[in-house]
């Protein structure tokens, strides 16, 4: 299995990391792509992928929500991010980026208007890598895809989508992928229809760890994995085993970097 989108590099890993990437190997994640949220998590990313080269790869990009839990703006992005992103080797991805529209992040429509800003020069810096985006779309569902669709974006994974079946269409008709957490096992129905929705060949796993665990009162790592593959089997009807190999395909064809290095 590969973890499509989780914060290795969150605090919440410090004392632990070792342990945690060793019981996801045991668990059957064979890697993990290792979204920062923010600029000085970049370097702790770094060190992970280097210690583990066949296990974490980088995503680097600007989360829509900084810290202090405000929308991001453009002192956030004074082209640093984008000077790092440009000259790192191993990337897998331009993440976590987005939107983000939650009441208590969005002043006004010029903090939408920022964000909007932001996103699209990360779009850009995707498209002239030529890699994957990697994309946070919570209370943003529709306009994240109808975003995405605009600035040209075209290899694309939807992290624990934030809307519903219909609102996920038009990016289920554009090849977008879509990667499911634990969680969505825990709100049945909207994330049941959702889904359903999407085929197979379009859905790969995450965990979002330390967060979107199968519990919401203990913290999350790669190793619940699993429990996204048996809630995709559960909708689909179909195979555990058959969900681990078409989700594997997939994350190895959006991510082509893996398939040198996941062993």
């Amino acid at each position: 299995m590969i973890d499509c989108h989780c914060h290795l590099a969150d605090p919440q890993f410090d004392n632990d990391i070792d342990d945690v990437i060793l019981r996801a190997q045991n668990s059957g994640v064979r890697g993990a792509i290792v979204c920062a949220e923010f600029l000085d998590q970049f370097d702790r990313v770094l060190e992970l992928s280097d210690k583990y080269p066949s296990f974490a790869f980088p995503a680097f990009g600007i989360h829509p929500v900084q810290r202090g839990n405000v929308s991001a703006n453009n002192e956030h992005y004074d082209g640093a991010e984008e000077a790092i992103i440009r000259e790192k080797h191993r990337l897998a991805a331009v993440g976590e980026v987005g939107l983000d529209f939650t009441p208590r992040y969005i002043k006004n429509d010029e903090d939408k208007a920022v964000q909007r800003e932001i996103f699209a020069k990360q779009i850009a810096i995707a498209r002239s890598l030529d890699l994957p985006l990697n994309v946070h779309s919570r209370s943003a569902g529709s306009p994240v895809i109808d975003f995405l669709i605009a600035n040209g974006a075209e290899k694309v994974l939807l992290h624990a989508f934030s809307g519903n079946a219909k609102s996920a269409k038009k990016g289920i008709e554009a090849g977008f992928y879509f990667s499911i957490p634990p969680s969505f096992g825990l709100n049945k129905e909207e994330k049941k229809n959702l889904i359903s929705a999407i085929p197979l060949e379009q859905l790969c796993l995450e965990t979002d760890s330390p967060v979107l665990g199968p519990s919401k009162t203990e913290r999350n790592e790669p190793m619940n994995i699993m429990h996204s593959a048996k809630l995709i089997a559960e909708v689909k009807n179909v195979s555990v085993d058959e969900v681990i190999c078409k989700t594997t395909e997939n994350a190895l064809k959006l991510f082509p970097i893996l398939k040198k290095w996941v062993k």
